[in-house]
Formats: structure tokens, C-alpha cells, sequence
């Protein structure tokens, strides 16, 4: 386990030490732009302090230069400034900005400097300063948008089949999956390959959130939890570069199970409209495509998507070889109902009338979410009547009023 990550593998915090490491590297780069910035003074001042002894027009430094009479001349912005031949005194003339000038400097024998006015040398000063600034919040930015801990992995879920009423079909089928995920190599030789992704259909509250977490908990395997909106972000190509670092570090985990929930909000079909939306959407499926096809089975690396929506998912992402199953997440049937109905009631008082049974009959067609809440509601409207058991009435108003709520 790493010193940086609690005993559930989530990073910890790093307190004080962690942010002052961070001002002293600020505090350096500080340093450096005050160091370059002097450094690009230096000459100016140094050649500053020189002060011309005339003022020649630039008729006169003309005949001067064609005579070979000038020996060394320093351009500036605004002015040269030269020596002439047998003479250490500087003299000045008006520069007249021709892109030629030092050319014809050069072809006459003279040594020719480019100096910057103190105009110049603070206005790249300022530049180097805002492109400073710029650099930090760029990597501010970054970090925030994309952090190594953007993606955390889940060593311990907390959660196995136990806590997953129903799906009894469903986690026969898994079972197998989660031997092969963590024997490759033996399966292999039976020529069975660990199927790179599954996805999880099903209407919301039916539980495909828990089961996920329920089957990184049985197959005792890391497990990294991801849902469409991680991915999107104020800035272009930020979504892709998430699908890299995702995959990334899940292979470095492996064996491990990456959880995508709402899948269908960045899996959408390809729409080259051109908008930037469209754009950036196309973009993640494209990087999902690359991360599919760029893993084997045998990394231990398994996939799970949930949707609420197959049929709007792009149909090159969902094919055999990506996504080599697809799994139906029903509604509780009776028996499932009757269950979810104890354990939901648990804390709560029922009267004798609200049998599971008479419940679960009453809630055929509920979600998993939706039936806690309706029993939740009716607690409520029992304390609202100042009753202390929850009677059938309470039941049939909390389903009424979920009912107008649609």
C-alpha cells in the first residue's frame, strides 16, 4: 500500500508540508524570472551609462560610414550610437529604422550590436512576467482538470452479492466472469478469453451502481468508479485525455474493474455537425474506441458500462470485441420486492395491514430506489397525522404522490 493512500486506497491529505512544497516551487519560479529579468537589464545599463559626446545628423554618420571611418556601432530603438577611427568618444545620430541599415554597416567593416531601450527591456519584462503567469495557470488548470486523482481506485468496495437483492440469473452469470478475470491464463488454455466489456442496461434505481460495486467486492479486485460527467470539462480535448489517464491507470491496477455509469452521456453516436460539443463528443468516443481495442483480456482489465439507453450509443463502441456482452438489469420481481420491502422498512413501523407481501404486491413495475422512497414518503405522512405505525393509506398517498410527480 502506498504511504500516500489510506487503508481503503484513497489518497490522503497531505497537509501542510504538501503546501509548502508548493509555495517554495512558486517562490522559485519567482526567483528565476526576477534573475532573467536583471540579467536582461545588465547590458542595458552597462551600455547606458555611456553618454554620446555629439549628436551627429544622419547626413554626416552616412559619409562617415562610406568613408570607413566608424569602427563600431550599438543600434538601439531610437538612436546609434558609434565610435569613429581614432577616437574612444561615443557619439550619437537618430536612428532611421531601415531594415538595411545594419547590412550596410556589416559590408563596410563596422561591429555592429543590437541593444534594446529601457522601453523594450521592461516591455519584455512584462511579457516574460504575463507568460509566467500564464504557464502557472495553465498548470493549475491541468492538475485540477486533469489529476492523477481524478480517478480513484477503490482497493475495497465494501459491498458483494449479499447486499444485492435479485439478480439471481445475473450473478450466476458473473461468477464465471470474475473466475476468469482472475485466472487468464488457465482459462486461456480452454481457449475462453475474458470478455473486455460488459454493458448493464436498465431502467434508473434498478441498482446497476451497487451491482457494480458488489462484484469488484466479490472478485476482490481493485475497482475504479467513473460516471460521463468526470469526463466533461470547460476546455477542449480535456475529455480524451481523461479517457487516457482512466485506462491508464487502471491497467497499472489490474486486475481491476473500471465502472462508467450514465454511459450514454459521452458513448452517444457520432455527430459531425461540426459544433464544438459535437466535436469534443466525437473526440471521447474516439479516444474510448483507441482504449478498447489498445488492451488485451489478459491485462485483467474488465469494462462495465452502465445506460439507461443502449439505443443511443454509437455502434462502433458497443460491437462484439469492445463490448462483448450485454446484460439486462430488470425491475424486482415479487420475490425481489418482498425483500427490498424488509430491508427497506428496517427502523420503520409498520402496521399489520402492510405485510411485505401486500407491499410487494402493490409495487409491481417499481424500482429498487423508487420503492424506498415510497415507503420513506409514507413515514412521513404518518408523522404529518401524528400517528406512530405507517397503515395502508400512508402507502397508497406516497404512491399517488409519486405518481402526480411525473
Amino acid at each position: 500500500m502506498s504511504k500516500n493512500t489510506d487503508k481503503n486506497g484513497n489518497r490522503k491529505n497531505r497537509g501542510l508540508g504538501y503546501r509548502f512544497k508548493n509555495r517554495a516551487r512558486l517562490f522559485f519560479m519567482g526567483a528565476v524570472l526576477l534573475v532573467l529579468s536583471l540579467w536582461l537589464c545588465k547590458d542595458f545599463l552597462s551600455n547606458n551609462t555611456d553618454k554620446p559626446a555629439s549628436l551627429y545628423s544622419y547626413r554626416e554618420f552616412n559619409e562617415l560610414v562610406e568613408q570607413g571611418k566608424i569602427t563600431e556601432a550599438t543600434i538601439y530603438p531610437k538612436e546609434i550610437k558609434f565610435k569613429v577611427t581614432d577616437d574612444d568618444s561615443v557619439h550619437s545620430v537618430e536612428n532611421p529604422e531601415n531594415p538595411m541599415l545594419k547590412e550596410r554597416l556589416l559590408l563596410n567593416g563596422v561591429r555592429v550590436n543590437t541593444r534594446k531601450d529601457a522601453e523594450g527591456i521592461f516591455s519584455l519584462i512584462l511579457d516574460l512576467l504575463f507568460y509566467g503567469v500564464l504557464i502557472v495557470i495553465i498548470a493549475v488548470v491541468f492538475r485540477r482538470f486533469i489529476s492523477p486523482s481524478t480517478f480513484k481506485v477503490v482497493r475495497r468496495t465494501g459491498k458483494n452479492f449479499s447486499d444485492v437483492v435479485g439478480m439471481e440469473s445475473l450473478k450466476k452469470d458473473m461468477a464465471q466472469i470474475m473466475d476468469i478475470m482472475r485466472n487468464p491464463a488457465e482459462w486461456a488454455k480452454k481457449g475462453v478469453r475474458m470478455p473486455k466489456g460488459i454493458i448493464m442496461e436498465g431502467a434508473p434505481g434498478n441498482g446497476k451502481t451497487l451491482f457494480a460495486k458488489a462484484l469488484a467486492g466479490e472478485a476482490k479486485v481493485n475497482f475504479i468508479p467513473a460516471k460521463a460527467t468526470d469526463f466533461e470539462s470547460m476546455f477542449m480535448a480535456i475529455g480524451p485525455m481523461k479517457v487516457k489517464l482512466l485506462f491508464r491507470k487502471a491497467r497499472r491496477r489490474s486486475p481491476c474493474i473500471v465502472f462508467i455509469d450514465e454511459f450514454d452521456g459521452i458513448g452517444t453516436r457520432r455527430n459531425y455537425s461540426g459544433s464544438a460539443i459535437e466535436t469534443e463528443n466525437t473526440r471521447i468516443v474516439t479516444a474510448l474506441l483507441n482504449e478498447l481495442d489498445g488492451f488485451e483480456p489478459s491485462q485483467g482489465v474488465l469494462v462495465l458500462a452502465a445506460t439507461n439507453s443502449i439505443s443511443a450509443l454509437d455502434e462502433a463502441l458497443i460491437r462484439p470485441g469492445r463490448f462483448d456482452a450485454r446484460v439486462s438489469v430488470p425491475y424486482p420481481d415479487e420475490n425481489a420486492r418482498i425483500k427490498l420491502v424488509e430491508m427497506y422498512s428496517r427502523g420503520k413501523r409498520l402496521s399489520p395491514e402492510c405485510t411485505a407481501q401486500a407491499l410487494a404486491k402493490k409495487f409491481s413495475g417499481f424500482s429498487c430506489a423508487k420503492i424506498e422512497s415510497v415507503l420513506n414518503r409514507a413515514q412521513l405522512i404518518a408523522n404529518q397525522n401524528e400517528r406512530t405505525e405507517v397503515i395502508l393509506s400512508d402507502i397508497d398517498g406516497a404512491v399517488k404522490d409519486f405518481l402526480n410527480a411525473k
